[in-house]
Parts: structure tokens; C-alpha cells; sequence
């Protein structure tokens, strides 16, 4: 599988590093940002990224140019009894093939974003001599990195409340690294214009929860006599049916399954209506963007929610529960923002001060350092 996927003669570098994780983009996003910052730092350096078997993760990659290889791995928690066992089964196997990578690969570094399919690799790196390091986007960590971070070398973290559950001594609060474009002036700048643009992204997956509240909130938006402009990301599996209730409807708005340019997207929105993952949350203050958070209900320990407050005591967001979200109230919301352009400004200002722009700079940084001193 390995040697059908990879050009061994790409991978030759001074320093290969692997990422590894993946499964959403927000595990994936940020390990992008810290192999920017790598390959500008190491000038001769090389990334494989080490992901799961979702495609979605390797188009991705592709699309920012770098290698990609996938163990077969799958998670454990809340998939049954049945699909449990098979992922236990899983684990010798991928841990194998993580093992038969870094053989292949003598990288100098391995960094786990989170998520099962990082799990294996760190593990076997470990076991191999090979410097490990993980980063963990959210408030409440994942399984993974709770079990990783109790042999790895370096932990870095988002949010300070994370201290508390990772048993490492070696822990470095540095924020959640924001890829490259959507730091560029480009992408800070909003074009001018006199309308209104509300970008609404439920997660890279989509969340049916959010689609529906905010069709019935744009319809009510649409019948008081405001028209503004929409940027729908819908989720995949639920992309033909939100492009049926728009038509049905008689609504309009640009919705795809997936946005590829979120630079151009937030460059164009006004407010963001959004799940409240750890990287979507650093996106928007980085960018200054004011948001309307509707955390994920069902996030171990609630740690959506807990994102979610961090930005709205900055006072750079609104929160909806799910358990109270309509489309009456996320349109009043919504509104009232769209005739207050002094607080929607002023909400976006609050935003950015929760920014951490150099998260990237400070994780390569420590890095660095570890190579040099091994």
C-alpha cells in the first residue's frame, strides 16, 4: 500500500517530518498550518501527512500540495459494539504499518493533531526512538491525545483549560495554528460593498441541526424585506437535500457541499453562523470575524460549549444552545446585527483579541529546538 501511495526519491530531504491525525479539518487544518511553517523554516525539508482512510482528507492534502499516505485505523468511542471490536482488531494492524513508515522514512520528527488515526503512528515513533509531539485544538482533549500525552516529548495546547487533563510536564500553551491564506491581507480585507453576507458553516461535515434552524431563519429573514447574500456550507450528505429546500422555498444563497477557498468565504461575510470547534473559533479571531456559535451538543464533555464561552466572554461571539435554537431566534439574532453595524464592527474587534496569529511560529519554534537537542 505504502510504496503504491509514496515516491521515495520525493521524500529524500534533510529533514522529513510526519503529521499525522485527521478525520475532520479541524484536526487537519492546523497540522497544514504548522507544515507551512516548516517548510519555510527547513528550506530542504518534506512533509508526509499520515491520515485515516477518508478521502476527503487526502483531496485535501493534494490540494495544498503535500504527500499523503493512510493506516488503516478507525475509531473506538460511541461506534457500537460491533464496529468497536473491529476498530480494536484494527490496531495492531495500523500500528504495524506506522511502524513500517517511519522504517521507510527515518523522519526527524513526528507531530500528532489528534484524532485516532494519530494515535498508531505517535506510538510507533516512540517505540522507534523517533522525537514525538502533539497538538490539541480543544478544550476538553480527545482520547488520543489524553493517552498520547503521557509519552510524548512536547504537548501544545489551544486553551489553557486543557492543562488540567493531559498528564505530560512538557505542556506549552501556543493557540490553534490558522493556515497561511486566511492571514493574508487578502483575506483580512472585506471587499466594500452595501449588502449584508452571512457565511454559515456547520464543521467540515455539515450539521443538519444548523441547515434547518437557518432556512427557517432566512425565510423569516426574506419576509420581513431583507435580502442578504448567502454562503451555505452544507455538509456532503446533506447537500442535495438543502439545495431541494432552498429551491422549494424559493430562497438563494451559494451552497456547496464543501468550501475550498474559506479565505474568499470569510473575506465576504459579514457574521458567521457556525459550530464551535476549536479551529473554526481561532479562524475568526484571527480574522476579526463576528460569529453566532452553536456548539455541538454532543462533544465529549461538552467541549464545543466550553470553546464556544471562551470567545463569547471576549465579547467576539453569541452562543445558541442547539436544545434552544429555531429559526425565530437565530434570525432575531441575526438581524439585530444587520441593522447595528457599530456592534457587528465592534464584536469583530473583540474577536481579534483572542487571536493567536504566531500559533504555527511558536509550535515550529519549540520543535526546533527538540531536534537540535536530540
Amino acid at each position: 500500500m505504502f510504496e503504491n501511495k509514496l515516491n521515495a526519491d520525493k521524500l529524500w530531504s534533510h529533514h522529513l517530518f510526519i503529521i499525522a491525525g485527521g478525520g475532520t479539518g479541524g484536526h487537519l487544518f492546523p497540522g497544514i498550518a504548522i507544515a507551512i511553517e516548516l517548510k519555510r523554516r527547513f528550506e530542504k525539508s518534506d512533509i508526509l501527512f499520515v491520515v485515516g482512510q477518508k478521502k476527503m482528507n487526502q483531496e485535501i492534502l493534494s490540494s495544498y500540495g503535500f504527500i499523503s499516505t493512510s493506516i488503516d485505523v478507525e475509531g473506538l468511542k460511541g461506534r457500537g459494539l460491533l464496529k468497536g471490536l473491529t476498530g480494536l482488531w484494527k490496531i495492531p494492524k495500523s500500528l504495524l504499518q506506522s511502524m513500517l513508515i517511519i522504517r521507510k522514512t527515518s523522519p526527524c520528527m513526528v507531530i500528532g493533531m489528534g484524532g485516532y488515526s494519530s494515535g498508531p503512528i505517535c506510538m510507533a515513533a516512540k517505540l522507534m526512538g523517533i522525537g514525538t509531539a502533539i497538538h490539541e485544538q480543544n478544550s476538553y482533549p480527545g482520547v488520543t491525545n489524553r493517552m498520547l500525552s503521557r509519552f510524548v516529548d512536547r504537548v501544545f495546547i489551544s486553551f489553557e483549560d486543557s492543562r488540567t487533563y493531559l498528564k505530560s510536564k512538557k505542556i506549552f500553551l501556543t493557540g490553534n495554528p490558522v493556515r497561511d491564506e486566511l492571514l493574508s491581507k487578502a483575506a483580512i480585507e472585506k471587499k466594500g460593498t452595501d449588502g449584508f453576507t452571512i457565511l454559515v458553516i456547520g464543521g467540515s461535515q455539515g450539521a443538519k441541526a444548523i441547515n434547518d434552524a437557518f432556512l427557517d431563519a432566512l425565510s423569516l429573514i426574506r419576509k420581513a424585506g431583507r435580502n442578504p447574500r448567502i454562503i451555505h456550507q452544507s455538509g456532503a450528505m446533506d447537500y442535495e437535500r438543502l439545495i431541494r429546500e432552498y429551491k422549494e422555498r424559493n430562497l438563494h444563497g451559494d451552497v456547496m457541499p464543501f468550501i475550498q477557498d474559506m479565505a474568499a468565504a470569510y473575506n465576504s461575510a459579514d457574521i458567521v453562523v457556525s459550530r464551535a470547534g476549536a479551529t473554526t473559533i481561532f479562524e475568526m479571531a484571527a480574522l476579526g470575524k463576528p460569529s453566532v456559535l452553536i456548539p455541538y451538543p454532543y462533544a465529549t464533555n461538552q467541549h464545543q460549549e466550553i470553546n464556544a464561552r471562551s470567545l463569547v466572554s471576549a465579547g467576539g461571539a453569541e452562543m445558541i444552545l442547539q436544545k434552544e435554537l429555531d429559526g425565530e431566534t437565530l434570525s432575531r439574532v441575526l438581524t439585530k446585527y444587520m441593522d447595528d453595524r457599530l456592534m457587528l464592527k465592534n464584536m469583530g474587534k473583540n474577536a481579534e483579541r483572542m487571536a493567536q496569529p504566531n500559533a504555527a511560529k511558536l509550535i515550529v519554534d519549540n520543535l526546533s529546538e527538540l531536534i537540535l537537542n536530540s
